[in-house]
């Protein structure tokens, strides 16, 4: 099986320019490829996962990979999938975002001896002249084809600024700069992007003469047709600090029965031959599957050590309602309001729900316990004895744990 057949057998492969063409390249260590990352957070997140593993699959087929980061068009942002406008951020906040995304990529990439590069758009969007550009660019683009991107159209009703409407137009160029300074000729993105991507190979057919490709990779969706990725908390980051090793591992651990096996296929490095004999496993077999899918994930992020940290906590947990590492929060003097705090105040502390609506939530619906004991009233409270010793344990729902203690 070719690297681009096993593509399409993992169910990675949404669009391409040229079928015939990206297979050559690609299967033969001929594409130097790149994928766009915007530095909105200072950490990656399971949304940029396919994106990681795609490169790592390419570049140990002998491709080279460009990770673009995207300094100059994270001062645009991409209105792809928005309602309103992105936060603008300074100059001092996308660097040191771009230094964070390097050290979390180098877990699936090798950056050594010219093997693969990371460059920011930043070098050369930032000093472009603006009527050059509008002379030497925009007189490539239309109008009317833009505002009949997926990316526009949806933005059209509340209102698209003339800002982000040069986000197009700034991937183009991107593609374009990768093509004349890096020898770039293959674009890699998210299904979302595609009209954008094919921007980019058409203004480099138009002002260089040449064939670029592109090809978009299926969006991480779950059954529901949503992204994959968010909890009640917000994001899973790839950061430890954000989130977890553990919290990590749950999240795949209980994902839906239905979006299992598709996670493996797309995610993990198993051999499709193993996964194909997953196929006919129902019921508890299923689980198996999520602790294989959690613990390759999380092993891939996080490294082999805390992957198995994480699973003998979480067997742990479910087996006796207690681990030693089970993520862990600290409460500090000043959450105490004459020596106790309430299970609204302390559920939020933990990281456990977002807000206190949230938390009342929880608590009317039955699903909080501490240290064993289920908690039905909402003004329950806690006084600093009760977290002496090994601290207390939070439990939410079936699945979500929190040790908490004083610092």
């Amino acid at each position: 099986m070719t690297l681009y057949e096993e593509l399409q057998a993992r169910g990675l492969i949404a669009q391409v320019t040229d079928e015939k063409l990206i297979a050559d390249l690609i299967n033969n260590g001929k594409a130097t490829f790149y994928i766009g990352f915007d530095p909105t957070a200072d950490s990656l997140h399971v949304g940029h996962f396919m994106a990681l593993c795609l490169m790592k699959r390419l570049q140990m087929a002998g491709n080279k990979p460009i990770a673009l980061i995207g300094g100059g068009t994270g001062m645009i942002g991409d209105p792809s999938g928005r309602s309103d406008m992105r936060q603008m951020m300074t100059p001092e906040t996308i660097q040191h975002n771009c230094d964070c995304f390097k050290k979390q990529m180098s877990n699936f990439i090798d950056f050594s001896e010219g093997k693969a590069l990371m460059v920011n758009n930043a070098d050369w969007l930032m000093d472009l002249n603006y009527i050059e550009l509008l002379r030497e660019v925009g007189s490539h683009f239309s109008v009317n084809r833009m505002l009949s991107a997926e990316c526009y159209k949806q933005r059209m009703e509340k209102g698209l600024t003339f800002l982000e409407f040069n986000y197009m137009i700034m991937q183009a160029y991107d593609f374009m700069a990768l093509y004349q300074n890096y020898g770039c000729n293959l674009q890699f993105g998210g299904d979302d992007q595609w009209g954008n991507m094919l921007a980019g190979t058409e203004l480099i057919r138009r002002k260089l003469g040449k064939d670029a490709s592109a090809m978009t990779i299926t969006l991480l969706l779950n059954s529901e047709g949503k992204k994959m990725g968010k909890t009640q908390s917000g994001a899973v980051w790839l950061d430890p600090n954000k989130t977890s090793p553990f919290d990590f591992y749950q999240y795949w651990r209980n994902i839906a029965d239905a979006d299992v096996l598709k996670c493996i296929r797309m995610l993990t490095f198993l051999p499709l031959e193993e996964i194909d004999a997953m196929d006919s496993w129902e019921g508890s077999q299923l689980n198996k599957a999520k602790e294989i899918l959690a613990y390759e994930l999380t092993q891939m992020v996080h490294g082999e050590e805390e992957a198995k940290k994480a699973q003998e906590s979480a067997r742990a947990l479910f087996s006796q309602g207690n681990a030693a590492d089970m993520p862990t929060a600290e409460l500090a003097e000043e959450d105490f309001a004459d020596g106790t705090i309430d299970i609204l105040t302390l559920l939020l502390k933990s990281g456990l729900v977002p807000s206190k609506s949230e938390a009342r939530r929880a608590v009317e619906q039955g699903g909080i316990s501490v240290d064993g004991e289920k908690v039905a009233d909402i003004r329950a409270v806690f006084t600093k004895d009760a977290f002496a010793g090994e601290g207390m344990v939070l439990k939410k729902g079936k699945k979500n744990f929190r040790k908490v203690v004083i610092k």
